[in-house]
């Protein structure tokens, strides 16, 4: 991939992934003025994943016949949109029209995935998806900070700010960001079927990476509440700790990201790399079940954190290398989906087990962990079975 458009594609990433992470942890406070509660807060929040999920396929297979950049501007335009619309609210329906809105328009990173995979060889395919994972994680590490900053002067201003970011990547999208699915390539029918969200599937190889990407979704999610709670109700740490606790979670995947160039010289098996990955991820979450120490959890929530860093560059280049170059937007889109319903089942299946205790969380998470493991190994036989032909 030419560096410049890689490096372009890079900071619309970073700007994009910013602002989400300045609003997400402000939703709830802000919602509260028009009676948010922490039962609507999950619906607030499952109402976007949901939205994502039916349009990203759709957006992904329009991209694949009209050109990704069109469709990369439209998301962001429509993130731009919904996070004016949220500052504006004026009630609970309003904030829900608003996620809901920007989740409808939520191609953003199955596209600016379509593009990497458009412009990789084989061999930079998984390097280039770790720059561009690393772009995400960076925007959701420091966007809670300047979120609670901007927050000193109105809860409104983050949102203010957030739209006016994304309005910063419409304009460098639009400007500088060269296409990478020219017309002679593009796919003649842009026509979406939702049973592509089933028959992906019965595919030995794309279908069982999907399917393993949905289950580490639901662990890190289902991870996501136990951290949560666990650092406020047992370890007791101050939400200023708990925001710098995250954010070094955050950074120690996307140092991870970063060094998937080097892994690959090493270990060029994928499914090797994702295998040996889910092992410490495993170890990691099972060992945090059982601790009641900071320093303890905290080095488990470093190890996982590194290791789960691997597994979106891993699946997204296995995927990608087994689509055609006019199916790769619809593909990712679909393989987006999952991640959102993984998104939404995660918290909720996490909510349900912590009645009983909180270190279940942890064990539960363990458990998705082991079954993406036992999945990949199926992953690495079928393969086996069915080589990528040339």
């Amino acid at each position: 991939m030419k560096n410049k458009n890689l490096w372009t594609l890079v900071f619309i990433c970073v700007i994009n992934s910013l602002g989400f992470g300045i609003i997400v942890p402000l939703i709830y406070p802000y919602g509260k003025q028009f009676g948010i509660t922490e039962q609507t807060l999950g619906l607030l929040t499952a109402s976007f994943s949901i939205a994502q999920f039916f349009a990203t396929p759709i957006l992904g297979s329009l991209s694949d016949k009209y050109g990704r950049k069109p469709i990369l501007i439209i998301s962001l335009i429509g993130t731009c949109i919904s996070f004016v619309l949220f500052a504006e609210a004026r009630s609970l329906i309003m904030l829900f029209a608003a996620r809901i809105l920007d989740g409808i328009t939520g191609g953003n990173i199955s596209v600016a995935q379509a593009m990497v995979s458009d412009s990789s060889t084989p061999e930079d395919r998984a390097k280039n998806f770790g720059i561009i994972g690393s772009a995400f994680g960076f925007g959701f590490v420091i966007g809670p900070a300047i979120g609670g900053v901007l927050s000193k002067i109105s809860l409104q201003a983050p949102f203010y700010f957030s739209a006016g970011i994304a309005l910063i990547g419409v304009l460098c999208c639009y400007f500088f960001l060269k296409e990478t699915n020219p017309e002679h390539q593009r796919k003649n029918d842009g026509k979406f079927s939702f049973k592509s969200l089933i028959t992906v599937l019965k595919h030995p190889v794309v279908g069982s990476a999907v399917f393993i990407g949905f289950l580490l979704t639901m662990a890190q999610f289902t991870m996501i509440i136990g951290f949560q709670t666990f650092t406020a109700d047992v370890l007791k740490i101050t939400p200023f700790q708990i925001g710098v606790f995250f954010a070094g979670f955050g950074i120690s995947g996307i140092l991870m990201q970063l060094a998937v160039p080097y892994i690959n010289k090493i270990i060029s098996s994928k499914t090797f790399i994702l295998l040996l990955s889910l092992i410490f991820c495993f170890a990691a979450m099972l060992l945090s079940g059982f601790t009641t120490q900071l320093i303890f959890f905290a080095g488990c929530m470093c190890v996982y954190g590194l290791f789960n860093g691997l597994r979106n560059p891993m699946l997204n280049a296995i995927i990608s290398e087994r689509v055609t170059e006019q199916e790769q937007g619809q593909t990712l889109g679909i393989n987006q989906s999952y991640a959102s319903i993984g998104q939404i089942l995660g918290p909720i299946s996490a909510g349900l087990i912590s009645g009983f205790s909180v270190h279940y969380v942890f064990f539960l998470s363990a458990f998705f962990i082991l079954a993406g493991f036992l999945y990949t190994l199926i992953l690495r036989s079928r393969e086996k079975n069915n080589p990528i032909q040339c």
